[in-house]
Parts: C-alpha cells; structure tokens; sequence
C-alpha cells in the first residue's frame, strides 16, 4: 500500500523588530510611592541577587547579592525602578565599597527613610570574599525596643 506523504515548506522566518522605546531598559532614576502605614515602623526588605559592575582596574565583570532593608518613613521605592538602577551599575567600574555606598547614599536622597542599611556579599574574587554593609539612620530616629517573647517548651501530644 503506497503511503502518501505531504513535503511540508518552512515559514519564512520572521524577526521580530525591536521596540522604538525598550520596555525596560537600565536607568539611574529611583521612583518612589507614598508610604501606606508611615504611623508605624515596619521593615521592607529587597533582596537583589543578580548584582553586576565592572573591576575599574582590570573592566573584568564583579558579581554580588544585595539586600536592602529600610524602614520607610513617607516615601517607598518603587520596585521596578529599583531593579532598573542595579542594572544600571552593569557596565560601570566601581570599587565594592564605593558602589555600595553610592547605592545608599541615591536610596537615602530619594526617600528619606527612618533607617537603610545595604549589606553587599561579592563572589570571590582573587580567593577573597567582600562583604560591605553601609547603613543610615535619620537624625533623631530611634526604633523601638525588640520584642522578646517568653520561649515555651514545644508540645508534641506524645508521652515519653
């Protein structure tokens, strides 16, 4: 029985033009929102893994995670402005401690916040680890005392 078999044409490939404005693209503006309970303070956290500058030295790339953590007091950031300004660092030489400090210190300038404290972890770089921590408490700010509960001696509902 003879089978019949159909040649298929491929589609002409077909690229897609890019955007005349990118939809997202790396930028040095931090935009910011009011914040919804400033009558109390509560942390925000961002952690930010993918961090990337380049060596000013050497214009090879250094990587980092980074976690923001705030206490806002009128004004949040915005978070994808914020992911928009750490790719803006991608093609930038920068020493760890300056970069981190300059992070800081835009943070600071936009929204003001009762407490900021940036913690930098850099993957190794000639066997060293670099982590910096800059950190930034309004004039006057004092947080609240932590609360420590009493610790209670687990249940499990089995006898022994």
């Amino acid at each position: 029985m003879p089978r019949h078999t159909k040649t298929i044409q491929p589609e002409a490939a077909q690229q897609r033009a890019a955007p005349i404005n990118p939809p997202t693209a790396p930028s040095k503006d931090l935009h910011v929102f009011p914040n919804p309970a400033p009558e109390r303070d509560y942390a925000i956290q961002f952690q930010i893994p993918e961090f990337t500058c380049l060596c000013p030295l050497t214009g090879q790339p250094d990587y980092a995670q980074f976690v923001i953590d705030m206490v806002a007091d009128q004004l949040c950031v915005e978070l994808k402005s914020l992911k928009m300004y750490m790719w803006s660092f991608r093609n930038e030489g920068a020493f760890h401690e300056k970069v981190t400090n300059d992070i800081l210190t835009k943070i600071v300038a936009v929204t003001q916040p009762r407490y900021a404290c940036i913690t930098a972890r850099w993957y190794v770089r000639g066997g060293i680890y670099t982590n910096v921590v800059a950190e930034h408490r309004k004039k006057g700010w004092k947080p609240a005392p932590p609360v420590v509960l009493p610790e209670h001696p687990g249940e499990s509902g089995l006898r022994g």
